[in-house]
C-alpha cells in the first residue's frame, strides 16, 4: 500500500494527534473516552476511504484545538463517533472493543458448533425453514453426524416464522435444533431433536476438492467458503494436485463464500492461470492522502512458496447472494483475461477492502495501545480490475441463473447437484439430467444466514504486511 509521502507524512500532518501510550513504569491505567475518540478520527482522517463523504472528516473542519476537543467530548462512546463519521453509503465498516477477536474472526477461529446454515422464506405459505449449507470439518455439529441437506424449522422448541429474532435464538452456546422435513412438498416436523454446543473452532475454507474424471476430461472441482492467509500453503497443494492430475477444466464453487483475504484471492486467481504473472489483477484506488496503487497476478504466495499454476483460460464459478467481497473480486479480475462463466444467483455486491487500524503511533499492531482493546476495520480501499470495471453493488449476475434446491441439497462433488450439475453440462461432459426440477418455485428466499452477526462477515481485508 502506498502511502502519499511516508508514514512521517501520517505522523506530523494530522493536527490533533495525541499519544495514549504512558511511560511503562507508570501505574497504567484505561484510556479515557476522549482519548479513544482521538485516536478514532485520526485514523478516520487519514485512512478512509469515504473521508471525503463524512463532513465531520473534513482536514479543515475544526477551526482550533478547542473546537476538536469539544466535538469529541460530544460522543460519549467511541462507537457513537465512529458511527458518525460513517459515510451513508458504507455497508461494511466496523469498529471493536477486543481486537483479539476480530484478530481470530479473520484467522477463522471463532466460538462455533460448526452448523453452517440458511434461513429460507416461502412467501406463499410464509414458512421459514433452515437447511445445513454444510458442516465444519471436526466441530461438534461434525462429531454428532449433521450432514449438508438436514432441514430444521425450530430452536428450542420454537417454530421459526418471519418476525422471529434470529439473532437471539442462535445466539446462545447451547441451544437445541428441531428437524423437519419435505413430504410431498409440504413441511413436516419430525421428533429429531439434537443440542447443539458452541466452542471454539478453526474452519479450514478449503472444504471439499475432487478431480472428476469424465473418459479422459478431468474437470477439478474446489469448494472454498472462505480466504484465509493462515490456509494459503494448503490452497497451493490443492493445486499442486489438480496440476499433477492435468485437469482440463476446473469448477470453484464459491457459493457460501464471504470474502476474506485480498492476497489469497490474488494467489488463487494467479493459479487457475498462471499465464499474466506480472499483469494488473486489480487497481486499488484509496482517498486522497494516499496514490491509488495496483495488485498483480504474482508466482508466489505470502510464505515465498511457488504457486502451482493451471494456465487455464475457462473458469466455471458457481455463485450464490451470500458470494461477496474477495469472491466477487477473483471473478471481476480474471474476467478481462480468462471466459468467466458464472453460474446460480446473483451475489452480494462489495468491491471494497478494509484493514484493521490499531491505537498506534502507525496504527499497527506492534505499538498498539496497552490502555484499551479497541481497533477499526473501516473501508480502506475500493477495487477495479484491468478493464477499470468496479463491479456492481448490486452484485454480479451469473450468465446462467439457477437457484439451489434448499428442498433437496446434494452432497457436494455429486454430479447431479443443481449447480454443479449444471456447470458440468455447460463443459459438456453430461447431457442434462432427467430428474432435474423443472420452474423451481420463485417464491423462496434466504433471509438470514449463519455467521452474519459475526464480525469479519462479507469482509475482504488487506495486511499491511502484505505490501
Amino acid at each position: 500500500m502506498k502511502l502519499l509521502k511516508s508514514i512521517v507524512f501520517i505522523l506530523t500532518s494530522v493536527l490533533f494527534f495525541s499519544a495514549c501510550q504512558d511511560d511503562l513504569d507508570d501505574r497504567i491505567f484505561p484510556a479515557d473516552t476522549k482519548s479513544l475518540n482521538n485516536f478514532i478520527w485520526n485514523a478516520m482522517n487519514i485512512f478512509y476511504l469515504y473521508k471525503g463523504n463524512s463532513p465531520d472528516l473534513g482536514d479543515n473542519r475544526f477551526s482550533s484545538n478547542e473546537d476538536y476537543n469539544e466535538f469529541l467530548e460530544g460522543f460519549n462512546r467511541p462507537e457513537d463517533l465512529f458511527n458518525h463519521l460513517k459515510a451513508e453509503q458504507d455497508r461494511f465498516s466496523i469498529i471493536v472493543s477486543d481486537f483479539r477477536e476480530l484478530e481470530n474472526a479473520l484467522n477463522g477461529i471463532r466460538l462455533d458448533n460448526g452448523m453452517r446454515f440458511g434461513l429460507v422464506l416461502d412467501s406463499e405459505t410464509s414458512q421459514v425453514y433452515g437447511y445445513i449449507r454444510y458442516v465444519v470439518s471436526g466441530s461438534f455439529a461434525d462429531q454428532i453426524g449433521l450432514k449438508r441437506g438436514m432441514i430444521f424449522n425450530r430452536i428450542d422448541g420454537q417454530i421459526l416464522n418471519e418476525d422471529t429474532n434470529f439473532n437471539a435464538l442462535f445466539s446462545p452456546e447451547v441451544y437445541t435444533v428441531g428437524f423437519a422435513e419435505f413430504i410431498n412438498g409440504e413441511l413436516t416436523a419430525t421428533n429429531q431433536e439434537i443440542q447443539l454446543i458452541k466452542s471454539e473452532t478453526t474452519e479450514n475454507p478449503l472444504h471439499y476438492h475432487e478431480v472428476l474424471d469424465f473418459e479422459g476430461t478431468k474437470v477439478g472441482y474446489l469448494v472454498m467458503n472462505n480466504f484465509r492467509r493462515n490456509f494459503d500453503n494448503q490452497l497451493n497443494d490443492v493445486f499442486g494436485e489438480f496440476k499433477t492430475e492435468g485437469i482440463n477444466e476446473l469448477v470453484l464453487d464459491l457459493r457460501y463464500n464471504g470474502g476474506g483475504d485480498l492476497r489469497t484471492a490474488i494467489d488463487l486467481s494467479s493459479m487457475i492461470t498462471g499465464q499474466f504473472t506480472g499483469d494488473l489483477f486489480v487497481n486499488q484506488i484509496f482517498n486522497n492522502n494516499f496514490d491509488n496503487s495496483s495488485a498483480n497476478f504474482t508466482e508466489k504466495n505470502r510464505n515465498d512458496v511457488n504457486l502451482n499454476s493451471l494456465n487455464l483460460d475457462r473458469l466455471y464459478v458457481l455463485t450464490t447472494s451470500s458470494t461477496a467481497s474477495a469472491s466477487e473480486v477473483v471473478i471481476l479480475g480474471l474476467a478481462p483475461y480468462i471466459d468467466v462463466i458464472q453460474i446460480g444467483t446473483t451475489t452480494v455486491g462489495k468491491f471494497e477492502a478494509s484493514t484493521t487500524l490499531y491505537d498506534a503511533p502507525d496504527f499497527r499492531r506492534q505499538e498498539a495501545s496497552i490502555h484499551h482493546n479497541y481497533a477499526l476495520q473501516p473501508i480502506i480501499f475500493k477495487l477495479t480490475n484491468a478493464n477499470n470495471n468496479g463491479g456492481n453493488s448490486e452484485g454480479l449476475v451469473p450468465q446462467i441463473e439457477i437457484q439451489e434446491e434448499f428442498e433437496n441439497l446434494k452432497q457436494f462433488g455429486d454430479t447431479s447437484e443443481t449447480l454443479l450439475n449444471q456447470a458440468l453440462i455447460e463443459i459438456g461432459v453430461i447431457s442434462e439430467r432427467e430428474n432435474k426440477i423443472q420452474n423451481y418455485p420463485k417464491t423462496r428466499e434466504i433471509i438470514e444466514e449463519d455467521g452474519s452477526t459475526s464480525i469479519d462477515f462479507q469482509k475482504m481485508y488487506w495486511f499491511f504486511e502484505n505490501n
